[in-house]
């Protein structure tokens, strides 16, 4: 009964999860009759993560159900799919609290707001993976194809209005760890962010702290689609940006 229950939860994040694949399948487009590989743009020797990745044939059904959609839709699997399947129970509870966070409907936060904390943050935890793989999550979202670069460097610098600038101080206070006060939540408030927001804020820079530091342990490396993605305008016809899935 139990593992009933849990695998009507997986299937409702993968549903979640899966709507943010969708975006990275307008972006990354794929040429039909081009054949998908389970390790799409890592090769046979590449090193996903220091620990063993298991085979297919050895992970549960709901895992590979959900990696073998992401990657058929995407065109690839991200390497975060292959590098927590090593531990399937944590896998589905890393994706579930991810689909919370990352993909909810309500509040003030866009899903370029969300990428945005995650870029913001990760850089400041030196995460190769989570500055790259979101950045073009941003770019997707946003339509922005240079400022999430200018974040990952000095997001005091960059390209922000008022209100971003606001979201992301918020958000480094929390990553940093510092007291969070009163005047924190009345700087969000000037901008029309809510102390339901200052929590969707704080959780995700909280969340992803926890994920920069499990890629830092792994070695966990982007996948070569992302650094392109979201960079190149799409032309009338979908294929701006050509499948690199498919051909490694």
């Amino acid at each position: 009964m139990a593992c009933c229950r849990k695998i009507k939860l997986f299937r409702a994040t993968k549903i979640a999860l899966l709507s943010s694949v969708q975006q990275i399948e307008r972006v990354h487009y794929r040429a039909p009759g081009t054949l998908l590989r389970y390790c799409s743009s890592s090769s046979a020797n590449e090193n996903v993560s220091r620990y063993p990745v298991p085979p297919k044939k050895d992970l549960p059904y709901d895992i590979v159900e959900v990696m073998e959609e992401v990657e058929t839709k995407s065109g690839f699997l991200p390497n975060v799919f292959k590098a927590l399947s090593h531990r399937p129970e944590e896998f589905r509870a890393f994706f579930s609290y991810y689909n919370a966070l990352m993909n909810k409907e309500t509040g003030n936060l866009s899903k370029a707001d969300r990428e945005l904390i995650v870029v913001a943050t990760s850089a400041h935890n030196h995460c190769l993976y989570c500055v790259i793989s979101h950045s073009a999550l941003h770019r997707i979202y946003s339509k922005k194809p240079n400022l999430a670069d200018q974040v990952a460097v000095n997001y005091s610098t960059a390209d922000l209005g008022p209100r971003e600038h606001a979201m992301l101080d918020f958000a480094l206070t929390v990553c940093r760890s510092e007291n969070v006060t009163e005047q924190h939540f009345q700087a969000l408030e000037e901008h029309g962010l809510d102390r339901e927001d200052a929590w969707d804020i704080a959780a995700i820079a909280a969340f992803f702290a926890m994920s920069n530091r499990l890629a830092h342990l792994t070695d966990m490396r982007p996948n070569a689609e992302f650094y392109n993605m979201g960079r190149l305008p799409r032309d009338k016809g979908g294929k701006g940006e050509k499948a690199k899935g498919g051909s490694g």
